[in-house]
């Protein structure tokens, strides 16, 4: 092999173990579903997508989270759950037909009896029952965080993870401060958590089920014993992991590390081509210098891709909820109250919060070509790189006197109150009013979310003017409620709950009735001789 690094041996190793995994194997026996009911189920789930609309990389395990909530909760005693919840998501597209070996339907059963376990052992301990309903939520988010990794193993992702957290470890220099109030491996844990942040956008389950990976060796094929242990104290392990996520200097941590992601982004994406070519690219720098350009294009083309889909999808999620609203609320309300209906205040209140939707996620700037070339020299370096390295700073947030918290607190007034008095002198009535800026704050936070995603190629610090600054003293406050309604609406959400139990659960039944009489036609065809 080329004179690598240590850690780059590794990591072409593991990609060259991952591309083998993918070599015809010897036929055997796999999860089938009928193709006329996948396409049926796969539209429902495109339909479902507009409702609860999710960053398409968390789309399929959103997907597991529903289906596992929704089965549970109609099983009866000693009913297994793993292979319909596995045809399902089959059917919806979210795994592949025919590629799914049988034995996966135990690997995801003994999962989905590990968290019930833990689940049931929550009332027995006599909790309070909002905190065990609290308790069973967070279980079952990580419960699908780790049956999406279990059937789908991510082999290529951790190798990367692996490969970025070991070179941060050598490059962070911490302040004294925090060298003297953290082990090496409470910054370790936080490095690979900021790292799996950053490569990956990994949501916080995902993130709870890796801690719990290192918190208990032996997540993954615990002993009753040992089951029973971790359920005595899961309070407790769930406060750690709490502590974990939102440390204060967490935040510090994922800035850090995003914003130097992009060389191991595109090393993996030329790793991922064909890892065994790698070695002939590292032997010639041209070569691979080429290969930097081509993943950079690649990816950026991928990336503009994506956020035009996330652009629709989540303007077309803003609009159907905001419809329903209107005509759940605003219309039989006002009706109520003032006897008539303001077509120009319903028009605003669905216009407006799509419109401005638009205009978030449009005209992006998510490259040029100074930062395409440092871009391709970062690359250079961290491939080549063997001894020396640049080092990464942990920046330290400074304490905030009381007169910017006093500021701040004024934007946040004169923002909404000037929104405020703008539709108020538009003529709508005060429930509109209210409803249209818990939109707009929403809005504004999910496409703030959307522009960011579309830097991430960007390793270069933008410039920004004195209108920018303006711009964002008075900005910031409506997306950071728009942030605060996200999380509520997340957790209060009963909208998803009503569609499973008024919609899924009868089309799920048809759609098992429609594979079973196309399996019934099948078997009687075979039987004309």
């Amino acid at each position: 092999m080329a004179d690598f690094s240590p850690n780059t041996k590794e990591l072409v190793a593991k990609y060259q173990a991952w591309y083998e995994s993918f070599q015809p194997k010897e036929a055997g026996s796999v999860l089938s579903v009928d193709e006329i009911a996948s396409k049926v189920a796969a539209f429902y789930e495109k339909i479902r997508g507009v409702v609860d609309w999710q960053e398409e990389h968390l789309l399929r395990k959103t997907a597991i989270g529903r289906i596992l909530r929704r089965r549970l909760l109609m099983k009866t005693d000693g009913e297994e759950i793993a292979e319909g919840l596995l045809q399902e998501l089959v059917r919806g597209g979210h795994f592949p037909n025919n590629q799914l070996p049988l034995s996966t339907i135990d690997k995801v059963q003994a999962i989905v009896d590990k968290y019930t376990f833990l689940i049931a052992n929550q009332a027995k301990n006599g909790h309070e029952e909002h905190h065990h309903l609290s308790m069973e939520d967070w279980l079952l988010d990580i419960a699908a965080s780790e049956i999406e990794e279990s059937v789908a193993p991510p082999l290529r992702e951790r190798a990367l993870i692996e490969y970025m957290v070991e070179d941060i470890k050598e490059r962070i220099r911490f302040p004294d401060n925090v060298s003297s109030s953290m082990t090496e491996d409470e910054k370790g844990l936080h490095i690979a958590i900021a790292v799996r942040r950053s490569l990956f956008h990994m949501d916080e389950a995902t993130l709870s089920f890796h801690i719990l990976e290192k918190l208990f060796p032996s997540w993954h094929t615990p002993s009753t014993d040992t089951l029973s242990q971790i359920s005595e104290h899961v309070g407790n392990t769930r406060d750690r992991i709490e502590e974990v996520l939102h440390h204060p200097l967490a935040e510090r941590f994922y800035q850090l590390t995003s914003t130097y992601d992009t060389p191991y982004l595109l090393l993996g994406d030329i790793l991922g081509e064909n890892p065994k070519e790698f070695e002939a690219m590292y032997a010639e720098g041209a070569k691979l210098e080429a290969a930097i350009s081509q993943a950079y294009r690649v990816r950026l083309s991928k990336l503009g891709d994506k956020i035009k889909k996330a652009a629709v999808w989540s303007t077309l999620s803003i609009f159907a909820t905001k419809v329903v609203i209107v005509l759940i609320v605003e219309v039989p309300l006002e009706r109520y109250l003032t006897h008539t209906v303001n077509e120009l205040a319903l028009g605003l209140s669905i216009a407006v919060p799509t419109l401005l939707m638009m205009l978030l996620v449009l005209n992006v700037r998510s490259t040029s070509e100074e930062n395409y070339r440092r871009v391709v020299m970062e690359v250079m370096k961290l491939a080549y790189s063997k001894e020396r390295k640049d080092s990464y700073e942990l920046s330290i947030p400074k304490k905030k006197s009381g007169g910017v918290s006093l500021i701040y607190g004024l934007s946040f007034v004169l923002s909404f109150g000037a929104l405020a008095w703008g539709l108020d002198k538009l003529t709508l009535p005060p429930l509109s009013i209210g409803i249209l800026l818990f939109f707009l704050s929403l809005v504004a936070f999910a496409g703030t979310r959307i522009r960011s995603r579309a830097k991430e190629l960007l390793i270069i610090q933008e410039r920004e003017g004195i209108l920018m600054g303006i711009f964002d003293l008075f900005s910031l406050p409506i997306i950071y409620a728009g942030k605060w309604f996200s999380g509520q609406i997340s957790r209060y959400n009963v909208l998803p709950l009503l569609l499973s139990f008024l919609v899924e659960i009868p089309f799920q039944v048809f759609v098992s009735f429609l594979e079973q009489w196309r399996n019934f036609l099948k078997e009687k065809k075979e039987e004309i001789h």
